[in-house]
């Protein structure tokens, strides 16, 4: 060999080492979104929960809780479009999921910004962002593949919403050829319950076996990247329809909570997660990864379910999914990444879902360019800091409620809403301003978590500052500078 073959292979031993090291500083990333649990209803969250959550709660004691955390939007689309892109879906027609995808064909996502950085991407369950749709025998474009993720098995959107058919990567496993009827629960309202609409389902579908059949799908991911990428990292987006309506509990948990179908439902879901958490540990990966835990949006849980039951699902806060009210839209939001998150701690930090791009960003030592990720702020240094970062990760957070007219800042300690009333699910969901009475709703959040005095006549100089802060925000098309 002479000098120069030594050079260069010298030079690309040293290349090979450097990307190896990099690589191993990357952590695996596992992001598990459950779809309307409330911030109440883990233990780790709420003492007197009425519903067991053994491997949510071993997450807490494993990670970083956040006490603080926000849903973009306090519905389904709107929540994972935030999560997906860090922008805020009250930036786009959310409206349009049905027919088409609501992320631009060009749009950073945190699996585009992955897949860039040398992960394997691969996502299971619901997407809920809308395909391309034109008839269910023929190619779905626009979905999860076509955003960023090598892969992708699951479903249109919620197991009440027809038609139900299993996806795959571009394709219906089986079209819905066949037809199911609506069906209710007796003792809860129309919307809670075994609840699901009449339409079309494939043959190979079984609503009350989608959730572990997610898990199973999960399962073979990082079973399959264990053995087939060694050497690439992996993202895997596991987004559970549940326990979102209909309720279906496998007879195991039927009856074991105290919160009826919908706790023992929960039950079931955080028994799927620790099917996940068992296989990374099993794949040797769990030392390894950065995994997110939170829910997409509030619960549907009302006042009469709290008396009947006993178990606040809202923890506290006040309203339930769709709603401008805390409990729309204050999520519980675990990280456990061993080695670098200090186990059993607690952030008070504000963050929102559209968070993670940017984190994800800080993480990977990635530039996001000036489009991408336009209200996404890294919370890396509230994460890894053993210290409280004196400095806020970010300083307010915009959000539109259920209602398209109403919406609210959270800007320090107070929260603004332009509307009286819940503006989601909640009644009252509208009310008429009287006379000399309040147009809106403002709260102090350190003090009133559960928004119970309005503030709003008091405090007219905070009132336009909020406003003022929340329209340029609005207006200028991005909250990061």
């Amino acid at each position: 060999m002479n000098r120069l073959s030594v050079v260069l292979f010298v030079v690309a031993a040293l290349m090979a080492s450097s990307i190896a090291m990099a690589d191993a500083q990357r952590p695996n990333i596992v992001i598990i979104l459950v779809d309307d649990m409330g911030y109440g209803d883990p233990g780790c969250y709420n003492d007197h929960s009425k519903i067991a959550t053994p491997h949510i709660d071993s997450l807490a004691r494993d990670g970083m809780r956040f006490s603080d955390a926000h849903a973009p939007g306090p519905l389904c689309h709107m929540s994972r479009y935030g999560l997906m892109t860090g922008r805020y879906p009250f930036r786009t027609n959310t409206g349009v999921w049905r027919e088409q995808p609501l992320i631009e064909e060009d749009q950073m996502t945190i699996a585009s910004l992955a897949t860039s950085n040398g992960y394997t991407t691969a996502m299971v369950g619901k997407w809920h962002l809308g395909f391309k749709e034109n008839g269910y025998d023929k190619p779905l474009p626009g979905g999860p593949v076509d955003r960023g993720f090598h892969s992708y098995f699951g479903i249109r959107a919620s197991t009440d919403i027809p038609p139900y058919f299993y996806i795959r990567d571009r394709h219906a496993v089986q079209p819905p050829t066949l037809t199911i009827e609506a069906n209710n629960s007796e003792g809860w309202s129309p919307i809670q319950g075994e609840f699901w609409r009449a339409g079309g389902i494939a043959p190979d579908l079984k609503l009350d076996e989608v959730l572990p059949r997610f898990t199973n799908e999960a399962i073979n991911v990082i079973d399959d990247h264990k053995k087939q990428n060694a050497d690439h990292r992996l993202m895997l987006y596991l987004a559970y329809p549940a326990p979102h309506t209909p309720w279906l509990p496998s007879k195991e948990f039927s009856g074991k909570s105290g919160a009826g179908m919908y706790g023992d439902f929960l039950m079931m879901v955080d028994a799927e997660i620790g099917r996940v958490l068992a296989a990374l540990h099993v794949a040797g990966m769990a030392n390894d990864t950065l995994l997110v835990f939170s829910s997409d949006n509030g619960p549907v849980w009302f006042d009469e379910d709290v008396e009947r039951f006993g178990h606040d699902s809202s923890g506290g806060l006040r309203g339930m999914k769709a709603d401008a009210w805390e409990a729309g839209h204050r999520m519980p939001f675990i990280v456990r990444w061993p080695g670098r998150v200090a186990p059993s701690t607690q952030s008070d930090q504000l963050l929102c879902f559209t968070d993670l791009l940017a984190t994800f960003a800080e993480i990977w030592n990635a530039d996001l360019p000036d489009e991408a990720g336009p209200d996404s702020f890294s919370f890396l240094t509230a994460l890894t800091d053993n210290e409280q970062p004196s400095k806020p990760v970010r300083t307010d957070f915009v959000m539109q409620a259920g209602s398209a007219s109403t919406m609210t800042i959270r800007s320090g300690k107070w929260k603004l809403i332009t509307g009286l009333g819940s503006g989601g699910f909640s009644e009252p969901r509208r009310v008429q301003p009287g006379p000399g009475g309040p147009t809106g709703q403002l709260y102090d959040m350190s003090k009133d978590r559960g928004e119970t005095a309005n503030l709003y006549l008091q405090n007219p100089e905070v009132v336009e500052q909020l406003t003022q802060e929340m329209d340029h925000i609005v207006d200028s098309g991005r909250s990061r500078q």
